[in-house]
């Protein structure tokens, strides 16, 4: 058995579709009207269709789970998230960690938590 993919729920697929094709160079893999598949295995679930299938409702921001990707050039990935979403929410801005990794995190437009650090 293997993992295959890590699914987020977002309430506006092509919002979250351009998100992660800007920031991170994510294409679609699969569009499943509803459920699009992402390169790296990020799939992007509508929230329709997840309170359809699970009964429940979603809670942004519930820092229960984040996205984790790496970047060398950490300073200039900041900048373009600046640039390409000024408004958007931290966590915690740019940062070193005491074992010398520097990370950012934030949420996407639908509350789900995104961390990009540098190479350990």
């Amino acid at each position: 058995m293997k993992l295959k993919n890590t699914l987020i729920v977002v309430r506006d697929i092509e919002r979250a579709k351009r998100f992660y094709g800007e920031l991170f160079g994510l294409e679609t893999v699969l569009d499943n009207d509803g459920n699009l598949i992402l390169t790296e295995g990020l799939v992007l679930q509508d929230a329709e269709i997840w309170r359809r299938f699970t009964g429940r409702d979603v809670i942004p921001e519930s820092n229960s789970c984040e996205l984790y990707f790496e970047e060398s050039d950490i300073e200039a990935f900041v900048r373009k998230l600046e640039a390409l979403y000024p408004s958007v929410k931290y966590v915690n801005r740019l940062m070193i960690h005491s074992w010398g990794q520097r990370v950012v995190r934030f949420f996407d437009p639908d509350g789900n938590l995104i961390e990009v650090g540098t190479p350990m």
